[in-house]
């Protein structure tokens, strides 16, 4: 099974203003609402096999969302050496990996940037960050490609 992503809706304002630093961690003025950042995590909990856990690629208050597999596929991961497919940091946005034939219609439509750190070759050239879901509309989006991601690291 793989999530549809070719039926979202556009992200309605403009695209949350980051540091600029080399890997964003942060964004300025957009955040999730604790009961939305809840409703993400319990979300990927209902995923079969996931595991959460403080992220081994981050910064320590991000939480991870895990998939062990002895086999798998070097995209489909946030590092090769681990077992991250994504992970939500404590404001809400998610670093994760997301089929390459969701890269393009995804930043078009304005819920990711690619992640820096993705330029580099030791890393997965699919790794975005999406942006932190405001309200329960971006989290159906937010869970449509959290669902994605998932089902790329499952396969």
């Amino acid at each position: 099974m793989t999530a549809d992503l070719t039926g979202l809706p556009a992200r309605i304002g403009a695209r949350p203003t980051t540091t600029g630093l080399e890997i964003p961690h942060d964004q300025l003025e957009t955040f999730s609402p604790p009961q939305i950042r809840s409703a993400l995590i319990e979300f990927a909990h209902s995923l079969p096999g996931v595991l959460t856990g403080p992220s081994a690629v981050s910064e320590p208050g991000s939480l991870a969302f895990r998939l062990p597999r002895a086999y798998r596929d070097f995209e489909a991961f946030l590092h090769p050496s681990v077992d991250e497919f994504g992970h939500v940091h404590r404001s809400g946005f998610m670093h994760l990996t997301i089929p390459a034939t969701s890269l393009a219609v995804l930043k078009d439509l304005g819920w990711v940037e690619s992640h820096p750190i993705s330029r580099r070759p030791e890393f997965p050239g699919t790794i975005v960050m999406f942006y932190a879901p405001r309200d329960t509309d971006e989290l159906a989006v937010a869970t449509t490609v959290l669902q994605a991601s998932y089902d790329k690291a499952a396969a």
